[in-house]
């Protein structure tokens, strides 16, 4: 199984510096950075995107925009658990097939996005999709 690192360093106050494995720099605080907490429904789209941009070029879906939008629901008190994140893609591209949208979301979700396959067991996932055809 591989192992892979990801890193933290504590700045000053409430200031703190994350870096990826390849090292690429993220700021967390607030308000000039990151809020910790949205980087768990960020790192849920930013994965699935990743993958559903990348099996609709395999199917010759001509995608010339993409939004995700997160919206979770969480505990009222502290911890703050996680406990819905419903997802919502936007495309826009030219004749975008809408059963091939689907079915890649359907394999992102459930076959490639690492973030998705480990949520899944403790925070309600649900999704939608919504396409504009750039034509219109």
């Amino acid at each position: 199984m591989p192992s892979e690192t990801v890193q933290l360093d504590w700045i000053s106050e409430q200031n703190f510096l994350l870096r990826d494995r390849g090292g690429f720099p993220v700021i967390m605080t607030q308000p000039m950075g990151v809020n910790g907490a949205d980087l768990l429904p960020m790192s849920l789209i930013g994965c699935a995107a990743w993958d559903l941009i990348a099996i609709l070029k395999k199917q010759r879906q001509l995608v010339s925009s993409l939004q995700v939008f997160a919206e979770s629901e969480r505990d009222a008190e502290p911890p703050w658990r996680f406990r819905k994140i419903h997802i919502r893609y936007m495309l826009t591209g030219s004749g975008l097939n809408p059963a091939k949208v689907q079915a890649a979301i359907e394999l992102s979700e459930t076959k490639y996005c690492s973030i998705h396959a480990t949520l899944r067991q403790v925070v309600e996932l649900t999704s939608e999709f919504e396409i504009k055809d750039e034509n219109d």
